[in-house]
């Protein structure tokens, strides 16, 4: 009887040690348009369940990525660090026999910090962060599950997919037509690709409802190519241009997925314990996918506020106040810092995390800014932006004087304030050449040196 009474004692202690700690979605979008999406004020693209993020939890108006593409913004929200501090500063090549193509082991992701707390860890969708299976995929980074493909873009359509082996793609073109991997296994196109992740997305909610997880839900929508089935371009019979309304319906599709995944934690009472935050990965780049960045300037690339100013929305049931607005500058980086503190694990002391605990900030118990400085480097366009409170430096070229905007008043970068204010220059700038000074070189070639990458730029 004792020895029961002790064993079912201990079950129950492991039981609440496990749900104890929250889970985390991270739901990222690849190119989504800063004002495509409700709560930041879209009207041509209903999206009531991405909306509900920000309705049951905070909206985020001043979100930003780590960098202005996908690679390196991807690098830096998985480590929870500049990705320049690490050479990982352009978008990689699809090299599958390249070991060093892609993100340096001696980084840690979310997965490798927090296993030790007994988190289980899935992806589902777009890596992006090496192609090289034995060294680069992300059940060697960490992750316990995999569904996706490695390369920075795909076909949505399954007839389309007529490569089987990830490893046999020769170049990023190629690696749009290969199957899927679940895990290591490559398997044959199922549906519409969105749909597809989320029914995996589901699928991994069910499966892990009884223990910690963190499920990175990282669709390639809407990123190009442009493609949609006829069940959601239906629904835009009012968008007139044709790549707007093939764009709203991949979006559609995605803002389907997320109302499936909340329902799913809603069904089994996991909504209280799970910290769910949605996010594009830079950007939208309008010329190519007929997104809108609006009010911002730039695109998809740019150091501008269009660049790296994302939509941006965490919900917490119960931790955070539902339906607020916060307005300080929040990071991707954050959201490791989030669940790395939740978690309760160490981090290395010669790897500092640039991202921080937002949830003492997003509830107010911390009235501090979670980041009084927020920095961005191209380096092979030798581009700078560094924002210091509400005002902006921009540099454009090596040697260029910045420009300075403040943001609290020029949303669009319109009015260049350096002349006026050229001792907040100074300090800015300052801030910028310290911050560069713990950076290193990019420590591969990116997809923009690659010829075939090249020759389609020229078309």
């Amino acid at each position: 009887m004792i020895n029961f009474f002790y064993i079912s004692l201990t079950a129950l202690s492991f039981s609440w040690f496990l749900t104890a700690k929250p889970n985390m979605i991270v739901i990222m979008c690849d190119d989504l348009g800063y004002a495509d999406v409700g709560f930041n004020g879209c009207k041509d693209i209903p999206t009531p369940n991405i909306d509900s993020i920000a309705e049951n939890g905070v909206r985020c108006s001043n979100g930003y990525v780590a960098y202005p593409v996908c690679g390196p913004s991807r690098a830096g929200f998985i480590t929870g660090r500049y990705p320049q501090r690490f050479g990982f500063e352009r978008n990689p090549q699809y090299k599958p026999n390249d070991p060093g193509m892609g993100l340096t082991r001696d980084e840690k992701t979310i997965p490798e910090l927090i296993k030790p707390a007994g988190y289980h860890s899935g992806i589902i969708g777009k890596w992006h962060l090496g192609a090289h299976i034995p060294t680069s995929h992300p059940m060697k980074r960490g992750f316990d599950e995999f569904y996706g493909h490695l390369g920075g873009g795909h076909f949505y359509l399954p007839e389309k997919l007529t490569i089987q082996r990830s490893q046999d793609a020769k170049n990023e073109s190629d690696s749009y037509r290969t199957w899927l991997l679940k895990n290591y296994q490559s398997v044959p196109p199922r549906k519409y690709l969105t749909d597809d992740f989320s029914d995996e997305a589901v699928a991994f909610i069910e499966r892990n409802r009884d223990w910690p997880f963190f499920l990175f839900v990282s669709y390639n929508a809407p990123h190009t190519p442009l493609e949609a089935t006829n069940k959601y371009l239906k629904r835009f019979p009012e968008i007139k241009d044709a790549k707007r309304k093939t764009y709203a319906a991949m979006v559609s599709a995605v803002d389907d997925g997320v109302g499936r995944m909340l329902s799913e934690l809603k069904k089994f009472n996991l909504e209280e314990n799970t910290i769910i935050a949605f996010l594009s990965d830079n950007g939208g780049p309008s010329g190519k996918n007929a997104s809108n960045n609006e009010p911002l300037r730039g695109n998809k690339g740019d150091v501008w506020e269009g660049g790296f100013r994302v939509p941006f929305a965490i919900q917490w049931k119960g931790k955070l106040p539902k339906g607020s607005v916060y307005k300080n500058p929040v990071s991707s980086l954050d959201l490791a810092g989030t669940i790395v503190a939740l978690a309760g694990v160490a981090i290395p002391e010669e790897k500092p995390l640039d991202g921080v605990n937002l949830i003492p900030y997003l509830n107010g118990k911390n009235k501090s800014k979670p980041h009084e400085t927020i920095y961005l480097r191209q380096f092979d366009r030798n581009r700078y932006a560094v924002r210091n409170g509400n005002e902006k430096i921009v540099i454009l070229w090596k040697g260029g004087s910045p420009s300075l905007y403040d943001l609290s008043n020029d949303i669009a970068e319109e009015n260049d304030l350096a002349k006026e204010r050229p001792d907040r220059v100074r300090e800015i700038d300052e801030l910028r050449k310290k911050w560069n000074r713990q950076l290193r070189e990019p420590t591969f070639l990116g997809l923009i040196h690659s010829p075939g990458w090249a020759k389609r730029r020229r078309k």
